[in-house]
């Protein structure tokens, strides 16, 4: 996996301890950087240490529709476009300036519930009964 730097590893324990605390989230590099899928198809976040040398500790993730541009536009230093999946709405958060990690769960979550099956959405949210009903 392409972790470059010491803040690039204490990055990924961050998102891994919140990435993998999710239903059913695994990982394993893709792309030669390490991706954090659902059920091992969907992938719910990225990290980049320096992806083609922009120097830039990153996490890239898919974002509901109209979150990319109000963040981008709202704190362009922390937030961006990313290169390859912008185009399909992902965010690409700096996790060089100062990361909240409480932020960055909410927008993992938010990556979560775009792409799980909703059984595993309604697991994550406490909804799911043992015996299979709804709340």
């Amino acid at each position: 996996m392409a972790i470059n730097s010491p803040a690039g590893e204490a990055a990924l324990a961050q998102l891994q301890a919140i990435a993998l605390a999710l239903p059913e989230v695994s990982e394993r590099s893709s792309h030669q950087t390490p991706t954090f899928f659902v059920r091992e198809k969907k992938v719910i976040a990225q990290l980049w240490d320096g992806h083609h040398d922009d120097h830039r500790l990153a996490m890239w993730c898919p974002a509901p529709v109209g979150a990319q541009a109000e963040l981008a536009d709202r704190e362009p230093g922390r937030f961006f476009v990313p290169a390859y999946v912008g185009h399909r709405g992902w965010i690409g958060v700096d996790l060089g300036v100062d990361p909240d990690w409480d932020e960055v769960a909410q927008i993992v979550r938010e990556a979560y519930r775009l792409v799980a099956p909703k059984a595993l959405v309604e697991q994550l949210d406490g909804l799911a009964q043992p015996d299979g009903l709804t709340a």
